[in-house]
């Protein structure tokens, strides 16, 4: 699989990667141990990165990283879009939420997107899908991810900072993207 180290703020290290002959679930694996791999000084073969049992029918579950028996003090976050997966790792209490897409949606993506983003020009596909990449990212930090509706999520006019107006934390935006695929990283930085 090809990956590509991503700039991200400090605390947050990501790689996009792709390959369409793989998994969605083996690329999230193996980018999160590159990413662990290379915070902690490491061989990649002695992380091992698996999934949580589901708790419940409906329960999201999350990745989790150890070396032998002992978990990594990390949070993994992962997005997918057909062969492409980004992967994000940061420290335990960081709020930050991902999204991925390419910048050729279909038809049926297209549809979800002018409906929930609520744009003047929806037929602006750039301006479309730079918008809906931060409302998810937005989504998928606050911790909610789709039980907040997309037209609940507020963004400045400079596309750089959102929030959810029912909780008092605000998210900086950055546009992470690259090779053609629109990658949006939202996380929170505590007040000073």
């Amino acid at each position: 699989m090809q990956s590509v180290v991503l700039d991200t703020p400090a605390g947050i290290g990501a790689r996009l990667g792709w390959d369409p002959k793989l998994s969605e679930h083996d690329r999230k694996r193996i980018l999160a141990k590159q990413i662990l791999s290379a915070r902690l000084g490491r061989e990649e073969k002695s992380i091992v990165v698996e999934r949580e049992s589901p708790a419940q029918f409906g329960f999201h579950t999350q990745l989790f990283a150890r070396i032998e028996e002992d978990e990594l003090p990390v949070v993994i976050r992962t997005a997918s879009f057909r062969g492409a997966t980004v992967c994000a790792v940061a420290e335990p209490g960081t709020h930050f939420g991902l999204d991925l897409r390419d910048l050729h949606p279909d038809d049926v993506t297209l549809g979800d997107m002018k409906r929930g983003s609520h744009l003047f020009d929806e037929d602006n596909i750039l301006s479309l899908t730079a918008h809906w990449t931060r409302v998810q990212a937005v989504r998928e930090a606050d911790g909610r991810g789709v039980r907040v509706k997309p037209d609940h999520v507020r963004l400045d006019t400079g596309l750089t900072k959102g929030w959810v107006p029912d909780r008092p934390i605000y998210y900086r935006i950055l546009d992470l993207s690259r090779d053609g695929w629109v990658i949006t990283l939202a996380y929170h930085e505590p007040e000073a």
